[in-house]
């Protein structure tokens, strides 16, 4: 008799590191693909620039992106999880903007065993997503945009497939500095699930996000509202055993600030409370919801990187580097 350690892959997944909502699935999607965004925390929906990596979390920003821009990720992750992902941004007038973005998310290969633990080979998992965008420029100041998504995980004979979309709203002023971003993420369904019997849901985020740039100080500040449709009290980790509004409000909370010495450089740290509260219940204390990272940014060639954890065995690192033709 084989026994596949499916369960084994699964918290390879992370799914347990944003923490679980019950029966969702392809929760790879929650994990940051911009190092910037990883940088100031993990989650940001508000930053106008010209960066295509943004176009992962709000399908509005994409109206910011130069014309023909390309972009590719590499992540490590826990294990041997490998994370890539690539974007291209095309700008087909001042209204319209179009982007094509891809992810994947490689486990690696995993010992088959029976049950008396004996090797009988090995399988690999994977999580894809393959998704077009559309951005229009609504006035001076708004943008809206729509992300359509084919999502497909495989882990060794057990597969799913769903669809998705995300909806962005962004608002920006130059003048003062200030911007806003609303996103509702991942609303779709399953085509087909790993049983047949049983659908699970895909894990919706509804954000909000601000970012204020200081008018005399080389500083940029953000902070940006997750999971605003979950408020009950079994989402959350609570180590004490104790019902907190305040651990309940601050969960939603990321926190990032940019320092920009000159206009093509940026350092960021961000905090995330939720990853800290979760981290530290799980035995982790040192920089718990903790990330920083720094990048270059010109007209042609943008590059970005970002260390953040994640797990308490495992720290990450994400790298972009962009190039617009």
């Amino acid at each position: 008799m084989r026994k596949r350690p499916i369960i084994l892959t699964l918290i390879l997944i992370p799914l347990a590191i944003w923490g679980q909502e019950a029966n969702s699935i392809f929760n790879f999607l929650k994990i940051p693909m911009s190092a910037h965004v990883a940088a100031l925390g993990g989650d940001n929906v508000s930053l106008k620039l010209d960066d295509p990596t943004l176009v992962f979390c709000n399908p509005a920003q994409a109206a910011a992106v130069n014309d023909n821009s390309l972009n590719l990720d590499y992540q490590t992750y826990v294990g041997d999880t490998k994370i890539m992902g690539a974007a291209f941004v095309k700008v087909f007038s001042v209204r319209h903007t179009v982007a094509l973005t891809g992810q994947v998310f490689d486990y690696g290969k995993m010992d088959e065993t029976d049950v008396d633990g004996n090797v009988m080979g090995s399988f690999s998992a994977k999580d894809i997503a393959v998704s077009a965008l559309y951005s229009y420029t609504l006035g001076k100041h708004w943008v809206g945009g729509a992300t359509g998504r084919f999502i497909t995980s495989k882990y060794a004979e057990y597969s799913a497939t769903a669809l998705s979309v995300d909806l962005g709203l962004h608002y920006d002023n130059e003048q003062s500095g200030f911007s806003f971003g609303a996103v509702m993420k991942n609303i779709g369904a399953q085509l087909s699930s790993f049983h047949e019997d049983h659908k699970e849901h895909l894990p919706f985020d509804m954000q909000v996000g601000f970012t204020q740039k200081m008018a005399h100080a080389p500083f940029r500040f953000s902070l940006t509202l997750k999971d605003l449709t979950r408020w009950s009290d079994d989402y959350y980790f609570n180590p004490k055993g104790k019902s907190s509004f305040g651990r309940k409000l601050t969960n939603h909370f990321v926190m990032g600030v940019d320092f920009v010495p000159v206009e093509k450089i940026y350092i960021a740290a961000g905090y995330n409370f939720r990853r800290a509260n979760e981290l530290k219940a799980a035995g982790s204390s040192k920089g718990a919801g903790l990330s920083v990272g720094a990048g270059l940014q010109t007209n042609k060639i943008k590059a970005g990187i970002s260390y953040a954890k994640y797990h308490v065995d495992a720290n990450s690192l994400l790298l972009n580097v962009s190039y617009s033709f």
